[in-house]
């Protein structure tokens, strides 16, 4: 317990895996939330005679179960192995921490999510700008930047890191500007400082500056960059030769999504229960390299026309050829993880099994290769020319390893015959085994004329031969005997005991053999981690371009025009998740949409409930998305003027946890949008201004909108869906300002959504009729439409009639009165009875008052 405490004071926020012999014990509190987390028994053992301790623990070959569901608690695991043989020692056996295990620091399979990339951030900050680094350290993906706060911000928001790092002195700046959505760890001051920064960088990657990476430029990158290095170093993180590369993630280059944007969009999960998000819908990847590198495209759509249009021709040369996609995609399945694959190899955890699966990846390069060099496109033999299939690498598996090894290398049976001659002699010593002692058996038998002689093996003396007291007195001299039995005796023999020196000799020596051959086989892989990493993020990128291809195909997409112009053309457009969601056999309606910055940059959509007017909004902006990551889109046609910014302001949340309403969180998205419009942003407002009284809100939306047209810095193409059919006046003092509705046809007293959006604007909600198909009682949306027509009559808000008797009367779940319905033949029937005088009515007078309140009823 002393050394438990010893360790356990080192790593006083994580949990201490204690191994003790077979078992991974946890102590004290520790015991106690392990307990909880993973339901096992929590029990006490005696700690001297004073105390006693509480004690949770689990068999050390359960760990790859048991910790990951540790980590996905949001704890940080410290695993503390035995560092020598217990054999070896009369003393308490040496351990310490092997490994830190955090939320963003692992590479076990069972806690990544094989198609999403397992960020560390780390964020240093300044007085108004800061720094930022992301490392996955299971494919060694390196990147820094910096920027404004929103900057790294919305960088945060894009990439969603596991765990987030920052100075211990700057927790409260961290959360005034993150707020608490992350899972952050602070890190003492000293490791956040640009010399210490600076040197651990140089020392890793063992160069003199930092220019080769083009992040010399980059002091505060450069610092957070540094911390994490340090980070790794504090988890015992130390074999990352697959960090070979530290990337500029060049602010210029990809269009700004912010936060909100990434959530109102639902591009990488979706806000309802249940529901599909963009990413899941578009991705159509064989490999989780592809996965990741989508997800990274997603977050950082293209500016630049160029790249754009490289990734469509080479999208619309699989579209051209599907034979060809379907020999690399054929290629592409068996490839695996390539990238979580080479960064085992740095840190010498690659299983046997996963080194087959490295030969099988290699095995598929080269066909790939081949098809992309022949293919008719450049893009596409660039990138044939690029891939390695690493022959020599490729056949020394081949060579050394069996091609169904174990999963373990401790089981033995992974090297092959023919590469170590020890190894196979000692093989056929201990393999043969069975027939040695066969012969053995028959010559000591006919030796000694004992016929029942066997031999055979137990725990307490080794090999011995077992002679029944028949034959006892037939036993030469020079056998010893070992047990005495009831019915026989038990001897051995120095052959005996030579023979089962070399058979559990060379078991031993056979493992000790195998793992000397294996590590050298992985040291040798070792050498080519930069071919293999380039050959993966090379397959990743093809993957992504043939699941476009794919994705256009299944899904009836075309290849839009990208270009530098100011003008945003769609025919036809539709909702990318929406469309696939529909119940069978009823089509998507597309829309057309046109923006640009000179005759109609404004667009201020009206229409009732439920016609579509936020998933037209939300459609426009994927279609841009998808176009700008280099895919084709669901439309008829496209033209798309690269756009710089996606902004959205959509539907209504509040944000309790922080003391913000519905409204303010309104103003604080409409505010960082007004603040970092541009010429070629793209806006899109939807239902701005709810959150507030009706004619605050008219004020405000009226004032944005006004505040866009007029912007000196940058005419934002926008898209502004109201009920507010006030904001239709605009359109008359604002040139670039234009109306539209979504189309509607009232048939009978009933709507019908058409969800085609013509120019003009629309006077109408039909917010009732919606509450009656949602199955709002009926009095309530009757009682609304008088409220309604009354509204329209007068214009006066307030001062709203009451209606007749006890409201609550009128209400499902009463009784009903007659005399309060509106019908004019009720209300005589009512007249008549409420002029009877009950008390001096003869039977005869009730009788012909019936017949006449019949007569009036029609009856």
């Amino acid at each position: 317990m002393k050394q438990y405490f010893g360790i356990k004071n080192k790593y006083p926020d994580a949990i201490l895996l204690f191994r003790v012999g077979d078992f991974y014990e946890t102590f004290s509190n520790d015991a106690i939330k392990v307990s909880g987390i993973l339901g096992i028994t929590l029990t006490k053992r005696a700690n001297g005679a004073a105390q006693s301790v509480e004690l949770a623990g689990f068999p050390h070959h359960a760990l790859d179960t048991y910790l990951p569901k540790l980590v996905r608690a949001g704890e940080r695991v410290a695993v503390c192995d035995q560092l020598e043989d217990p054999k070896a020692t009369k003393n308490i056996v040496k351990r310490g921490v092997t490994e830190l295990v955090t939320p963003g620091v692992s590479i076990n399979d069972n806690i990544l999510e094989h198609r999403e990339n397992n960020f560390l951030a780390a964020v240093h900050l300044e007085a108004k700008y800061g720094g930022i680094a992301f490392l996955d350290l299971s494919t060694g993906e390196f990147l820094t930047a910096e920027g404004s706060f929103e900057h790294l911000d919305k960088l945060l928001s894009g990439f969603k890191p596991k765990e987030v790092l920052y100075e211990k002195t700057k927790r409260q700046q961290f959360q005034e500007i993150f707020g608490t959505r992350h899972y952050s760890y602070p890190l003492e001051d000293w490791v956040f400082t640009e010399d210490s920064a600076k040197d651990r960088l140089l020392k890793h990657f063992d160069t003199k500056s930092l220019k080769g990476f083009g992040v010399q430029n980059l002091k505060r990158g450069i610092i957070a960059s540094g911390a994490i290095l340090q980070y790794l170093d504090l988890t015992q993180h130390h074999q990352n030769a697959h960090i070979t590369s530290l990337s500029r993630i060049e602010e210029e280059k990809y269009v700004w999504l912010d936060k909100f944007t990434i959530r109102n969009l639902e591009l990488f999960q979706s806000v309802n229960e249940g529901g599909r998000s963009f990413i899941d819908v578009i991705d159509r990847s064989v490999t989780p390299m592809g996965s990741r590198l989508l997800k990274r495209w997603m977050s950082l759509p293209l500016k630049d026309v160029q790249p754009i249009k490289e990734r469509q021709t080479a999208v619309e040369c699989f579209f051209r050829e599907p034979d060809l996609k379907d020999a690399l995609e054929m290629h592409l399945r068996p490839v695996g993880d390539l990238e979580r694959l080479v960064s085992k190899v740095a840190a010498g955890r690659l299983s046997p099994r996963e080194m087959m699966q490295l030969r099988n990846a290699l095995n598929n390069i080269g066909p790939i290769k081949h098809y992309c060099e022949e293919a008719d496109n450049e893009v596409l033999n660039h990138l044939g020319e690029q891939l390695n299939a690493c022959p020599s690498i490729h056949d020394r598996i081949e060579r050394e390893i069996e091609p169904d090894p174990p999963a373990q290398l401790s089981k033995g049976g992974v090297i092959r015959p023919g590469v170590s001659t020890e190894l196979d002699e000692l093989r056929e010593i201990a393999f043969s085994g069975k027939d040695y002692l066969n012969n053995l058996q028959k010559r000591e038998s006919e030796r000694t004329g004992i016929s029942s002689l066997k031999i055979a093996f137990n725990n307490v003396f080794g090999y011995y031969i077992e002679v029944r007291n028949t034959h006892k007195e037939k036993v030469p001299e020079n056998w010893i005997r070992k047990q005495t039995l009831v019915s026989a005796e038990r001897y051995i023999t120095e052959e005996l005991k030579e023979y089962e020196t070399k058979i559990l000799g060379a078991e031993e020596r056979i493992l000790s053999i195998e793992t000397e051959l294996y590590q050298q086989l992985m040291s040798a892989v070792a050498a080519f981690i930069p071919a293999i990493q380039l050959n993966a993020m090379l397959l990743a990128r093809l993957d992504c371009l043939i699941g476009f291809s794919v994705l256009a195909r299944e899904n009836n997409y075309v290849r839009p025009v990208v270009d530098d112009s100011d003008v945003i053309d769609i025919k036809s457009g539709r909702h990318v998740v929406i469309e696939k969601q529909l119940p069978p056999g009823e089509s998507y309606i597309p829309n057309d949409v046109y923006l640009d910055n000179s005759s109609q940059q404004i667009i201020i959509i009206t229409g009732p409930n439920m016609a579509g007017k936020s998933a037209l909004l939300r459609q426009t902006a994927l279609i841009v998305l998808l176009a700008q990551m280099g895919s084709f889109v669901p439309a008829e046609s496209a033209r798309i003027g690269v756009v710089d910014k996606i902004f959205t302001r959509v539907g209504a949340s509040d944000n309790i946890s922080q003391g913000e309403s519905t409204f303010m969180v309104e103003m604080n998205e409409a505010a960082s949008i007004l603040n970092n419009i541009s010429d070629r942003s793209l806006v899109l407002f939807d239902e701005l201004g709810r959150g507030t009284s009706t004619y605050d809100g008219i004020s405000i939306a009226w004032s944005i909108v006004e505040y866009i047209h007029e912007n000196k810095k940058g005419l934002a193409k926008t898209l502004f869906a109201t009920h507010y059919h006030e904001l239709n006046e605009m359109a008359k003092s604002y040139k670039r300002c234009k109306n539209y509705n979504v189309s509607v046809k009232e048939v009978e007293n009933k709507v019908i959504f058409l969800r085609k959006l013509v120019e003009g604007g629309s006077n109408h909600s039909f917010g009732i009729h919606v509450a009656r198909m949602a199955g709002m009682p009926k009095s309530v949306v009757k009682r609304a439409d008088d409220i309604l027509k009354e509204l329209e009559d007068t214009h006066r808000k307030g001062q709203l009639s009451k209606p007749v008797g006890d409201l609550a009367q009128h209400r499902e779940g009463f009784q009903l009165s007659f005399f309060q319905l509106d019908d004019p033949v009720l209300k005589q029937i009512r007249d008549r009875i409420a002029g009877l005088d009950i008390n001096n009515l003869t039977p005869m007078d009730a009788l012909n008052q019936l017949n006449e309140i019949k007569k009036i009823a029609g009856l």
